[in-house]
């Protein structure tokens, strides 16, 4: 039994507040704090004060509509919260996440340049050189990571460590993954609110061994979005490295992303600009080159802010290819593709050693 978010609200939405005629969801009592975990599922009730004379009744309301309308075994864990309790992140400070290494964000203002793709043959590529890596797929509407690495499907657990019961992430080709894609319905859409999107990827990121890392990369969604707001706010990001193809609207987008970073609120350093899809090279000619997406627009846009141009990344049908057959071309640096990615893993490599030679520590974003 796979047990999906919008159950456990449907459910809830049955439980009614007395003498108002709503429901306690309606009502926005449901905090956006909803976790599942095999089957068990854990969530706050807001109150507006701790004496509430339905907090008790409303908390064993909210047990029986889960155990009525989504299954019997489902174990439900309610937490109940007032408008004046403290903020308990806050109360519980900082985590620490020294243990992840170098966190590196690969982004893009826009989709359907590749980044995926980007950041799956980067984790490969530094896993290759000898860096132990970790791969978080950020992207909880549109998980591609269980398909680019061929483990659709893949059971993922979790052990009870130290006191805490933590995810195992999955491995594959030397690089530790964790994507929401191995928790929901790969056919089904996900229709989360922005905060339970965010929760969940919070769990996957704090709730999981991923053990002592060099390197942790973050395939973040297209665009700027609410994830991308609660990654700043979650991990101090060491660099950002940005994937863009030549074409002139990806490199508007393309500004908007290097923006979102480099603006003083965020302040997370720019390792590199990557350009995807620089020309289409044919299998059976491989000396020739078209610029079918236009020429060095990534590079120029490097000149002209400065940026460091770590990649220019071919177009060949074999990427397309080794992605659908989850091998990503990492795998082969003999190939012109391949070899691209090896090179880009490296330069990330020395980027990275500089930025942290001559900048501080990327501090958390705060909000207020």
């Amino acid at each position: 039994m796979t047990l999906y978010p919008q159950q456990i609200i449907d459910a809830l939405k049955t439980v009614r507040y007395p003498g108002s005629g709503k429901n306690i969801v309606e009502m926005g009592m449901v905090e956006d704090d909803l976790r599942i975990a095999g089957l068990h599922v854990s969530f706050s009730l807001l109150f507006d004060k701790p004496t509430n004379p339905f907090l008790k009744s409303l908390v064993k309301a909210a047990e029986a509509a889960i155990h009525a309308y989504v299954g019997k075994e489902v174990e439900v864990e309610v937490k109940t919260k007032t408008q004046s309790t403290p903020n308990a992140e806050r109360a519980a400070g900082t985590p620490d996440f020294s243990n992840l290494g170098n966190i590196i964000a690969v982004s893009s203002g826009k989709g359907g340049v590749g980044k995926s793709t980007v950041a799956a043959n980067l984790a490969v590529g530094l896993a290759r050189l000898g860096h132990r890596v970790g791969l978080l797929d950020c992207d909880i509407f549109g998980p591609s990571v269980p398909k680019m690495f061929q483990i659709e499907g893949e059971q993922i657990y979790s052990e009870e460590r130290d006191g805490k019961t933590l995810i195992i992430p999955a491995e594959k080709y030397g690089v530790k993954l964790l994507s929401i894609g191995f928790f929901v319905d790969a056919a089904t859409p996900t229709l989360w609110r922005g905060g339970m999107a965010s929760n969940a990827l919070k769990q996957l990121i704090g709730e999981v061994a991923w053990g002592d890392l060099d390197y942790f990369i973050l395939d973040t969604p297209p665009g700027t979005s609410d994830i991308h707001l609660t990654l700043v706010q979650t991990l101090p990001i060491t660099g950002a490295v940005i994937v863009s193809t030549p074409q002139q609207v990806a490199l508007a987008d393309a500004r908007k992303g290097l923006n979102m970073y480099t603006n003083e609120k965020v302040n997370v350093p720019i390792l590199g600009l990557v350009e995807n899809m620089s020309w289409f090279t044919p299998a059976e000619l491989p000396e020739n080159r078209y610029y079918i997406f236009g020429r060095e627009g990534v590079k120029q846009l490097a000149e002209e802010t400065d940026v460091p141009l770590l990649a220019q990344i071919p177009l060949v049908q074999s990427v397309c290819e080794s992605g659908d057959a989850g091998e990503p071309a990492a795998l082969d640096p003999s190939t012109p593709v391949g070899n691209a990615f090896l090179q880009l893993a490296a330069r990330v490599v020395t980027q990275t050693d500089k930025r942290n030679a001559e900048l501080a520590k990327t501090e958390i974003v705060h909000t207020h």
